[in-house]
């Protein structure tokens, strides 16, 4: 059975960062197709990063380049998601993502707050 649960998120003011983490099971961070989307107000669905396999780079939203970095840890067996340099237009719900033989499976997500 697949499970992500995400973790980490929070209230930061703007220039601030935050590491987001995945929890996953049921599934291989190091062998699957892990991602970050996140879900801004007014329940728009934005790409954030990816990563398929081993030997596969790590692919980025045009919001994300520059400021988001995505890592695996094979140990832990998690996807993490570092957020810097973070804006008000940052705020929403940071889901991790995994496709596993077709299926898409989602975690709940965690918040994300921007703010003075």
């Amino acid at each position: 059975q697949v499970q992500l649960v995400e973790s980490g998120g929070g209230l930061v003011q703007p220039g601030g960062s935050l590491r987001l983490s995945c929890q996953a099971s049921g599934v291989d961070v190091r062998r699957d197709a892990m991602g970050w989307h996140r879900r801004l107000p007014g329940n728009k669905l934005q790409y954030l990063a990816s990563v398929f396999g081993p030997d596969s780079s790590t692919n980025y939203g045009d919001v994300a380049k520059g400021r988001f970095t995505l890592s695996t840890d094979s140990a832990k067996n998690t996807v993490d998601l570092q957020l810097s340099a973070l804006t008000p237009q940052d705020t929403g719900v940071y889901l991790c993502k995994t496709v596993l033989r077709g299926e898409q499976y989602w975690g709940q997500g965690t918040q994300v707050t921007v703010s003075t």
